[in-house]
């Protein structure tokens, strides 16, 4: 549905003040309880390029592919018919009952359905840091537009973009038109229960799903499936469940042993399936992983394969294991000599670090921005300190080291409620486009949410000194 402004013409400061208003509390915790929302507010959305935007919507089938590419070599992998260290890595940490889980004949096959890359706009274009398939920000996002929608400006993906996209998504997965889901949010992440609230109110309201949110132990099982009840006392049976929970905390989430159940008995489908191996961030060191060029060419083709290469930076598994005397690390160097283990990286003067170390995707510290380490902005002593901790980590926890691409400068307005006026600052964007898939090889964009964060500012998330807005067109 196309936006017609419901408001009359209003200046920017006008805007900014009808979105303050316009934009539902709570949807992010706040420190200040005085406030409605924990960052800054623009008066129009971030505009894209048709450039940049077209890049954007070629994306979404491209991760896809990759997604498919992942799992196949994995699976391969596990069976012996690629190379071992593929699911020796995506595995690595993990309890054995959560690898088993995701090589269940039911889920072998299962993708994601929601994919949400972080896109950092580089002067060289987009650089992909992150790969996320259990993202927030969706119900922000679909607000958001729905506030700019009343003035009468439409976001990439329309006025309803996100939750008929979350819509599309269930009725593939389900083949039922208007599926019965329960948006499953467990404490770990209780900081994204308002916004999925609202998710599932716009999908009720829009009649494109019947969809609740709901705790874990709101669930009821039978042999017919899994139910949810409501507060008159009926109940509805489950279609879907959306898992809004990392599997490093499956153990903790109440009734988890009763929803595998009943996913693995197809008595109702579980999205995004519970497969570890698909949410490590170890996966772009296995796309750069010289051994491994050939098969990655023949799962995805030459063109994508090395699109995908360029999009993802340079990533390693930050791995203790010895090597034989004549090994190296391919790709890093010390003083122009290549390195044959991590620990030696500790002499990088802060000069060449243009690198951070982060979890790989199976713990707590792994999303979020939590476990984030900015290489240069350590002390020497900081630095070897990071490796070292990374190294001992490994057997329980894996983390990956990789290249740090600078966003390039944009200028970003803002409203400045303070001083009751807009104002203006440098910052770099991450732009984290929602594509949801709808098809054997097709996804629809829902929207983009962008995030811009001042320009001395290293890591770019939801910080409160940050705008977030979804994203536009540019008319130009």
């Amino acid at each position: 549905m196309p936006c017609t402004a419901t408001v009359p013409n209003l200046t920017a400061r006008e805007q900014a003040h009808h979105l303050y208003e316009a934009i539902p509390p709570g949807l992010f915790r706040v420190q200040d309880e005085n406030e409605r929302i924990a960052w800054r507010v623009s008066p129009e959305p971030f505009a894209l390029s048709g450039a940049q935007l077209a890049t954007i919507e070629r994306l979404g089938p491209q991760l896809l592919a990759f997604y498919r590419a992942l799992n196949n070599l994995y699976n391969r992998s596990a069976r012996g018919t690629a190379p071992s260290f593929i699911a020796e890595y995506l595995d690595q940490g993990k309890p054995e009952q959560v690898v088993k889980l995701g090589r269940q004949n039911r889920f072998k096959q299962e993708l994601p359905g929601v994919i949400r890359p972080d896109l950092i706009l580089t002067a060289d274009g987009f650089v992909a840091t992150e790969l996320d398939s259990i993202p927030g920000g969706m119900g922000f996002v679909g607000a958001m537009t729905e506030a700019y929608c009343q003035l009468g400006i439409e976001s990439v993906g329309g006025a309803d973009g996100i939750p008929l996209g979350f819509a599309a998504m269930l009725r593939r997965a389900t083949g039922v038109d208007c599926p019965s889901v329960a948006i499953i949010v467990s404490e770990e992440s209780a900081d994204y229960r308002a916004e999925m609230a609202w998710l599932a109110a716009a999908l009720r309201r829009l009649r494109a799903a019947d969809a609740w949110l709901r705790r874990p132990q709101d669930l009821t099982f039978t042999e017919d499936g899994l139910f949810i009840r409501h507060d008159d006392g009926r109940e509805t049976k489950l279609d879907a469940l959306y898992r809004n929970f990392e599997l490093f905390d499956l153990f903790n989430v109440p009734k988890q042993e009763l929803m595998l159940y009943a996913a693995r008995h197809n008595r109702v489908k579980m999205t995004p399936p519970p497969k570890a191996s698909l949410e490590e961030k170890s996966a772009f060191a296995l796309l750069h992983h010289h051994a491994l060029e050939a098969l990655w060419r023949s799962e995805l083709g030459d063109e994508p394969y090395q699109g995908l290469l360029r999009l993802f930076p340079q990533t390693w598994v930050i791995d203790p294991r010895a090597m034989p005397p004549q090994g190296v690390i391919a790709g890093l160097q010390v003083a122009g000599a290549p390195v044959s283990e991590f620990r030696q990286l500790g002499a990088l003067p802060k000069s060449e670090r243009a690198y951070v170390v982060k979890p790989s995707g199976f713990s707590e510290l792994a999303w979020g921005s939590r476990g984030v380490k900015i290489a240069d902005d350590m002390t020497r002593e900081e630095w070897q300190a990071t490796i070292d901790m990374a190294l001992s980590s490994y057997e329980r926890s894996p983390w990956i080291l990789q290249r740090f691409h600078k966003g390039k400068r944009v200028r970003q307005s803002y409203f400045d409620r303070e001083r009751d006026e807009i104002r203006e600052y440098d910052g770099r964007v991450r732009l984290c486009p929602y594509y949801f898939v709808t098809g054997e090889d097709s996804v629809a964009l829902g929207g983009v949410l962008a995030t811009i964060a001042p320009v001395d500012k290293k890591l770019i998330h939801g910080m409160t000194d940050a705008v977030m807005t979804s994203s536009i067109a540019s008319a130009a």
